[in-house]
């Protein structure tokens, strides 16, 4: 899948990129100890969030722009947030489903108007139903059995995901999972900054 075009100049290429006739590697190219074959479906979707964070860690000890002058400082500033943002993007399942959606040339990331499926309303109806829930909810207890369920939703979705991830051909199913898991996700945020009376 052709990678991401992150850099857009010479004076933006990281120390590690390859000539500028090439383009800068995708975020799975980068964790290459985490992901030694690559992107899925050469790897698994579900990731070793532990060891994406100490190959992170070490990345970024190299790559810590303190550590170089001039020229070299520019390329390592740039290359610590590029591997800042491809940490963070890895570590979420919902930004990691984006992201290779991304590769494949699908965007649903910024698009609200993405369609799930034949179970549009049905979902949609579920969804504002929850939110309601949450800013009825009068004590800790109702918002953390809301949580429990949501979770389960979440997880679900990254299983239905990474059975998408792991062949060709599931790329619609893929899109509409990865909408689906964001409507999730926010239902998680709304739960997160519940305040009973607000």
């Amino acid at each position: 899948y052709p990678p991401l075009r992150t850099f857009t100049s010479s004076s933006a290429r990281p120390q590690s990129q390859p000539p500028p006739s090439s383009p800068p590697p995708n975020y799975y190219d980068l964790f290459r100890t985490t992901f030694p074959s690559g992107a899925p479906p050469s790897s698994p979707f579900t990731t070793d969030v532990r060891q994406l964070r100490r190959e992170f860690l070490q990345l970024q000890a190299r790559a810590h722009p303190d550590l170089h002058s001039g020229a070299d400082k520019s390329r390592a500033e740039a290359t610590s947030a590029y591997i800042n943002e491809a940490y963070k993007t890895l570590r979420e399942p919902l930004l990691r489903a984006q992201y290779l959606l991304r590769l494949r040339g699908v965007e649903v990331a910024n698009d609200e108007t993405a369609k799930v499926g034949d179970d549009d309303a049905e979902l949609l109806m579920r969804v504002l139903e929850l939110r309601e829930g949450v800013e009825a909810a009068e004590s800790e207890e109702e918002v953390e059995a809301m949580r429990g369920e949501n979770e389960e939703r979440i997880r679900e979705s990254e299983r239905v995901l990474a059975g998408c991830f792991a062949e060709e051909g599931r790329l619609e199913e893929a899109r509409r999972e990865a909408v689906r898991l964001r409507y999730w996700v926010n239902v998680r945020e709304s739960l997160d900054a519940w305040e009973k009376g607000k």
